[in-house]
């Protein structure tokens, strides 16, 4: 588990796309790395669009509705915040102002965030792929929005 890897493969659009390979840390998160894993191997992931990207900020994605208002019908996780620093490439849970409301929603940091440290659970870090999660079409939701094609872990 210690070195085990989520591999988004993102489609954003006109054939374009590619692999985004994240780092998982479930030395920080276990229980977010675990049910992570778990939504992704049952496939929870897949077609599943980012319907908040902020230029400078962060695309958010893992709503299946693509509304940003649904998550998956598993139990919301109690916080596991950390000292890791939310910058550039980091993978974080998103969650509403209660801090234990995390369940699949997630964000990827497109630059330095340090502002969300010890209030939102980091779980993860792309450790190739970032142009992908670049590129994807921003806005809040974006008209036409990039999304997962698949979910891999191992």
């Amino acid at each position: 588990m210690a070195d085990e890897k989520l591999t988004f493969t993102l489609d954003y659009g006109d054939g374009k796309g590619g692999d985004v390979v994240i780092k998982l840390r479930s030395d920080l998160a276990p229980k977010h790395v675990e049910r992570i894993t778990e939504l992704a191997k049952d496939g929870f992931y897949d077609g599943v669009v980012f319907h908040r990207v902020i230029p400078g900020f962060m695309a958010q994605g893992g709503d299946p509705t693509g509304t940003g208002m649904s998550g998956s019908d598993k139990p919301n996780l109690g916080q596991e915040f950390s000292d890791a620093p939310h910058s550039r490439g980091v993978c974080s849970m998103a969650r509403t102002q209660d801090p234990n409301s995390a369940n699949s929603q997630f964000f990827i940091c497109l630059d330095d965030a340090r502002f969300l440290d010890r209030q939102y659970t980091v779980w993860g870090e792309v450790e190739s792929g970032m142009d992908h999660v670049d590129a994807l079409p921003k806005g809040e939701p974006p008209a036409s929005p990039g999304k997962i094609v698949k979910a891999t872990v191992g």
